[in-house]
Order: C-alpha cells, then sequence, then structure tokens
C-alpha cells in the first residue's frame, strides 16, 4: 500500500467486510476481460458467500478462474466543503469454489438471508423452496486482507 499512513490491521479490514452493504466483486471472464459485479456477502470466518444465478457470465467467469478479488467499503462520507471523500475500506483475495453440498448451500443461504434480510427470515423456507434448485452459492477462501481508511489523516495541504 502505497499510503501506509492510511493502512489498517486484519481485524479492522474484516470488520468493514462484515458491515458493507454490499462489496464489488473482480474476476476475469473466459475471454480474459476483467469483469466486476456488486454482490451481497456475508463472513464467517474464513470465508465469505455469495449467491448467483447458475448461469451467466459471473458464473462462467468464476467457473473458469477462481482468483478473485473482493472490495468492500464500509463507510463514505463526503464533507460539503472539501474536495475528500472519507472512507474505510477492505480488499479481500482468495480463491471461489461453487457448493455442490446442500447442506453447506443451505447454511450459506441462510447467513446471507440472516445479515441481510433478518426481518423476512420467517419466509426463508418458502423462498428456500422455491429458489435453491435454481440459485448457484459461492464461497470465497480469504488468502489476504488489506484494510484502509483516511478517517483520522488530516488534509494537509
Amino acid at each position: 500500500m502505497r499510503r501506509k499512513e492510511l493502512e489498517q490491521d486484519t481485524a479492522f479490514a474484516l470488520e468493514v467486510a462484515d458491515r458493507c452493504v454490499y462489496a464489488v466483486i473482480s474476476m476475469v471472464t473466459p475471454n480474459g476481460e476483467p469483469y466486476g459485479v456488486p454482490v451481497n456477502i456475508v463472513r464467517e470466518g474464513k470465508a465469505l458467500y455469495f449467491h448467483s444465478a447458475l448461469e451467466g457470465k459471473k458464473a462462467d467467469a468464476l467457473r473458469q478462474n477462481p482468483r478473485v478479488s473482493v472490495a468492500c467499503v464500509g463507510y463514505a462520507h463526503r464533507p460539503l466543503h472539501d474536495f475528500v471523500t472519507i472512507y474505510d475500506s477492505a480488499i479481500l483475495s482468495g480463491r471461489v469454489t461453487e457448493l455442490e453440498d446442500q447442506k453447506e448451500k443451505v447454511h450459506a443461504l441462510r447467513l446471507l438471508c440472516e445479515r441481510h434480510t433478518p426481518e423476512h427470515m420467517p419466509a426463508f423456507g418458502a423462498e428456500l423452496a422455491k429458489d435453491l434448485s435454481h440459485t448457484a452459492v459461492w464461497k470465497i477462501e480469504i488468502e489476504s486482507v488489506t484494510g484502509k481508511s483516511n478517517r483520522s489523516v488530516q488534509k494537509s495541504e
């Protein structure tokens, strides 16, 4: 990281990932093009989970090349009278695998729903019965984590 004064520790970065509203996963398509797409994530230990359709550009890219990077922004604010954005961010990288085990898929989907839509959990079983057969669930084994924040850095110029 070029600006070492902005660097944060792993615990900070994981906390950013845990509270971000969405993340952007970056991958490479089968034809070699970069591709980034917003996803809802949830973390459990050293794993990130997200879901997708069974087919499509994202699924094709993930199946072809398992190396991914996930960008998370946990806080962002633009002061009214300044040329800066105050932020907390994290980058998590690793290898993605498609979950095949139904029990693990259900567990990951439950975690995702508990995190992002806890008020709808009474309907989880019915939605699961309707959607599980045409939903891919992915697990990223986190291999590297970096965090960054400029909240405490004062503008020096």
